[in-house]
């Protein structure tokens, strides 16, 4: 009687776990239609950039502007070495659409100029952030690097201020202010020709302008021209180092010259 009693109470034990697995079931038909329904109600993908593609740098820069920036070019008698000149060096890259760039280097009686040309197409991995977006946070990325001063009374008249709603961040590095060998340039180094935010160029745009070197040394300046239209970020480095030293290449001219090109580029791209 007692075995009798032990089998009964393990079929009762046998049906109510099977009552049980029975609801779980039901139970996760009604999640699944939840999920379902949650999905149906997803926040849409951002919205892709303007580009898909990138111009070809080293074709980018036309023989006159070259000859502007690099003024060697011309005074190369070889033809065979003067359109090599001309072509540039591409810089080694793994995915053109992505990401490429130019390199110039020429040398003349007076001075030897560096040219870099970069292009940047920025691509958001993220659904909820726009690729338009992704370049608008590295862009500013770039200006916070470049430790770009406060702009002064002079800028603001001339016109190269920073956009409405940009706010340029307080440099404390060399090129904010002009070193005693960058006085001696012709530009005078005047406050309109510092490390600035652009207007008119792009989306958003800055320029930045450093001397280096010292007085012993042939010294160097390097003006940048950066600027970000939709997803697409270029870059432009121009160098110049004079060939006698104490020389330092006048910045007023250098920076008219890259902000040409900038504009230029730009146009290229049709922004």
């Amino acid at each position: 009687m007692q075995r009798k009693a032990y089998v009964s109470g393990v079929a009762a034990l046998l049906a109510a776990l099977l009552a049980g697995c029975t609801g779980g079931s039901s139970g996760g038909g009604t999640t699944d239609d939840a999920n379902r329904g949650n999905a149906g109600t997803a926040t849409p993908a951002a919205q892709p950039g303007k580009y898909d593609t990138l111009p070809e740098p080293c074709s980018a820069v036309s023989h006159n502007t070259l000859d502007s920036l690099l003024p060697g070019i011309k005074q190369i008698a070889d033809q065979d070495q003067r359109q090599k000149a001309y072509e540039g060096e591409a810089d080694l890259t793994y995915d053109t659409d992505r990401k490429s760039g130019c390199r110039w280097k020429v040398e003349s009686t007076d001075a030897t100029d560096h040219l870099l040309v970069d292009f940047e197409r920025v691509v958001s991995y993220d659904n909820a952030v726009s690729d338009d977006a992704e370049a608008q946070q590295l862009f500013a990325a770039k200006v916070e690097a470049a430790d770009l001063p406060e702009p002064t009374t002079s800028s603001s008249a001339a016109g190269v201020t920073a956009d409405a709603g940009t706010s340029p961040t307080t440099s404390s590095s060399p090129s904010s202010s002009p070193s005693p060998s960058a006085s001696s340039s012709s530009s005078a180094a005047p406050s309109d020709l510092q490390p600035r935010v652009l207007s008119g160029l792009g989306d958003e745009a800055f320029l930045d302008d450093v001397v280096s070197g010292s007085g012993s040394t042939a010294q160097q300046r390097t003006v940048t021209v950066a600027f970000r239209t939709s997803n697409v970020i270029v870059t432009i480095e121009y160098t110049e180092q004079p060939a006698t030293v104490g020389t330092v290449p006048d910045s007023k001219e250098m920076q008219d010259r890259a902000r040409k090109l900038a504009s230029q580029l730009a146009d290229t791209l049709g922004g």
